[in-house]
C-alpha cells in the first residue's frame, strides 16, 4: 500500500518541524555554510507561516516537506530526507504551479539534485551569479511558465 500525500496550509505549530527540516538540510550539505542557528530557522519559518506563504506536505499524516510561495517566487521547497524520492517535492511543486502561471526561484550551483529536479519539471535557467547572496555561493535563477494553451481563463 502506498503512502497518502496530503497538502495543507501551514499552522504556527508547524514552525518547529519545518525549521528543523531546514537545519537538517543545511547540515547534510557540507558545502553550505551554517549561517543561522536551529532556533533562527524555526523563527524564520514562523515568519513565513504568519505571512501565509507555506504549504505543508504530509505522508500518512507525518510532515514530510513544505513549500513557501510568495506570489510567483518560490522562496523555499524542502523535503525531509526520509521522504525524498516519494513524490513529495513533485506534489508541492504541482501545488505551486496550480497557483501561478509563472514561477521563479534560486538554487545553488552546487545543489545538482535540485537543478535536476527543476529541469525535469519544466524550469529553464535564466541567470547565474557568482555568489550575490547571503551564503556567498554561486547560484542559478530558474523560471517556469505555463504554456499559452494551458493558461487559466
Amino acid at each position: 500500500m502506498s503512502a497518502v500525500l496530503t497538502l495543507r496550509p501551514a499552522r504556527s505549530t508547524d514552525a518547529g518541524k519545518l525549521g528543523a527540516m531546514i537545519t537538517e538540510a543545511v547540515d547534510a550539505r557540507p558545502w553550505k555554510p551554517r549561517l543561522h542557528t536551529g532556533a533562527q530557522d524555526i523563527m524564520h519559518m514562523g515568519k513565513l507561516i504568519d505571512r501565509g506563504w507555506v504549504t505543508v506536505a504530509e505522508l500518512d499524516n507525518v510532515v514530510a516537506g513544505f513549500l513557501a510561495l510568495d506570489g510567483h517566487e518560490l522562496d523555499a521547497l524542502f523535503v525531509a530526507a526520509w521522504a525524498q524520492g516519494r513524490r513529495v517535492g513533485t506534489g508541492l511543486l504541482n501545488e505551486a504551479k496550480a497557483r501561478s502561471d509563472v514561477l521563479e526561484l534560486w538554487t545553488f550551483q552546487q545543489n545538482t539534485g535540485a537543478q535536476r529536479f527543476y529541469l525535469r519539471h519544466g524550469f529553464s535557467e535564466i541567470a547565474r551569479t557568482e555568489g550575490d547572496n547571503e551564503e556567498g555561493l554561486p547560484d542559478i535563477r530558474y523560471r517556469w511558465q505555463r504554456a499559452a494553451e494551458e493558461t487559466r481563463a
